[in-house]
């Protein structure tokens, strides 16, 4: 791929910089996904189709695709209507929640503890094969979690030396805070042009 900086793009959130070559797929894909509702073209940003484009290794049709097949998923399950009040049940077990850090690659991490087994027939095989399983007494676990994670950051229930583990009142506060955020970013958000 050229290395031919010209261009910025930007969501209000993702500032890139993205070359001529780049930019050309980009506008291809837009061609590819069609016609787009208002609140579609919020998640087609030039860093978001960005994202999709490697993740496919640039390859045009590939990212439509993809790009198509999590426009269809949005428009069915509308995660951004997702309120607290809604899974904070869930949460209070602690068996799935987003701790507040990330891994050493500035990733999100989601924890859930239910066992492989259980949560083995909910993953497609691409995602399953991608997901990091950890189990306590497994010595591979525990190298894999120095690779990824600053172990003073990392809970002392998953072998490392941070003590915050999971806090109800601090965790709901947290999801509070940021489902005010995506309300805002959907109250602000324009669409792209």
């Amino acid at each position: 791929m050229s290395v031919d900086l010209n261009k910025t793009a930007s969501n209000g959130h993702d500032k890139m910089v993205i070359s001529q070559e780049h930019q050309a797929k980009i506008t291809k894909v837009r061609g590819l996904i069609g016609p787009l509702s208002d609140k579609e073209s919020v998640y087609c940003s030039d860093a978001s189709i960005s994202r999709y484009l490697r993740s496919r290794n640039w390859n045009v049709k590939k990212a439509a695709q993809m790009l198509k097949q999590s426009l269809k998923w949005r428009k069915e399950y509308k995660p951004e209507e997702i309120r607290w009040e809604e899974v904070a049940a869930v949460a209070e077990k602690g068996m799935l929640y987003r701790p507040n850090y990330c891994d050493k690659y500035g990733r999100p991490v989601i924890v859930m503890r239910p066992c492989n087994k259980m949560l083995r027939p909910f993953l497609e095989t691409e995602l399953y094969n991608k997901v990091k399983f950890g189990y306590s007494d497994d010595l591979n676990t525990k190298k894999m979690l120095e690779d990824l994670f600053d172990m003073d950051k990392l809970e002392s229930a998953f072998g490392g030396n941070g003590d915050t583990g999971f806090d109800m009142n601090r965790y709901a506060e947290r999801m509070k805070e940021d489902e005010s955020k995506i309300i805002s970013f959907w109250t602000q958000a324009k669409p792209v042009s």
